[in-house]
């Protein structure tokens, strides 16, 4: 069987990032260190981390007083920052720099005075954040059909922005309906729509016009994961998610010459080996990668954490 990987795949620089954030945290203050939430949706990183020390919590009350405390990738709410102020947690903040981004964005609007609405998915923990960081009220737009329910004139001053795991592809039809509701409404620019989500995407399409079938390796609970799997279908190409080796099924494979395979921005390249390694245990392989975008792009941890890390430095 001929693979053919896409390119690029995998870790974007925000997870990086994260990741990078909870490691050297361990590594100056020793286990345990606190981790509000899953630092990125993929149970391989969590459980690596977890091995070093990193303890993940639902909730702040789970911390103890003092602690270090790493908010995840995805952000969170004006709040649970305040909550973890008053508590006197130490923390590190492991949001995505395009995330925060979104905030900004989002407040600016609200205080020139436009009604902002968030194009994004309920429940997802960056659009949880993302309400919670902005002042006054955000109306949540999930599909086209969420537009006619909302509570604005035809004439309202209307601003929006958009979860960054979303593509510009995947926000599209919401943008055009809400522009045609709204003939006047302002949001960012595309080139602001989370750079890796669209890379990913596109590298997928490219991908299904060469192959029987595709493997997506990500998290259930990972919004850009099931996304991947989505278009590939939507491609007319049979596609499965996997978190791993073992959820490779040999059913799926009969018939397909050629398989590609993809991983989302939060599954690390060593789960891609894995399922590469479960795919020889049942057929001979060859490796093939697609041309494609060389991603560079690098966030740097915080200002806060660099400071730390020189005077770490200095005392060894």
């Amino acid at each position: 069987m001929q693979v053919i990987l896409a390119r690029p795949r995998g870790f974007c620089a925000g997870v990086v990032r994260a990741i990078e954030i909870v490691e050297r945290a361990l590594a100056i203050h020793g286990a345990p260190v606190y981790v509000r939430h899953e630092i990125v949706h993929n149970q391989h990183v969590v459980g690596e981390l977890r091995a070093k020390g990193a303890v993940f919590v639902d909730e702040l009350t789970d911390v103890p007083t003092g602690a270090v405390t790493i908010f995840s990738a995805h952000g969170v709410g004006r709040n649970v920052e305040a909550e973890a102020n008053a508590r006197g947690l130490r923390v590190l903040d492991g949001t995505c720099p395009l995330v925060t981004k979104v905030h900004s964005q989002g407040r600016q609007y609200v205080a020139r005075g436009y009604a902002l609405i968030l194009i994004g998915h309920a429940g997802h923990p960056e659009v949880i954040g993302t309400m919670g960081q902005i002042d006054g009220s955000v109306l949540l737009v999930q599909t086209v059909d969420d537009i006619d329910k909302l509570p604005l004139a035809p004439d309202a001053r209307v601003a929006y922005v958009t979860q960054t795991t979303l593509s510009v592809d995947d926000t599209r039809s919401i943008i055009e309906a809400l522009r045609r509701r709204f003939p006047q409404i302002i949001g960012p620019d595309t080139s602001d729509i989370c750079y890796a989500t669209q890379n990913r995407q596109a590298a997928v399409r490219n991908l299904c016009k060469r192959v029987d079938a595709v493997i997506v390796v990500g998290a259930p609970n990972s919004s850009n994961s099931l996304r991947l799997r989505e278009i590939a279908e939507q491609s007319g190409v049979p596609s499965y998610l996997v978190e791993n080796g073992s959820g490779l099924r040999a059913e799926w494979l009969h018939g397909v010459q050629i398989l590609g395979m993809t991983a989302s921005a939060s599954a690390p390249e060593a789960m891609v080996d894995d399922v590469i390694s479960a795919l020889r245990g049942l057929t001979q392989v060859s490796i093939e990668t697609m041309p494609g975008i060389e991603e560079t792009l690098v966030f740097r941890v915080p200002a806060q954490f660099r400071d730390t890390m020189a005077a770490h430095s200095h005392q060894t």
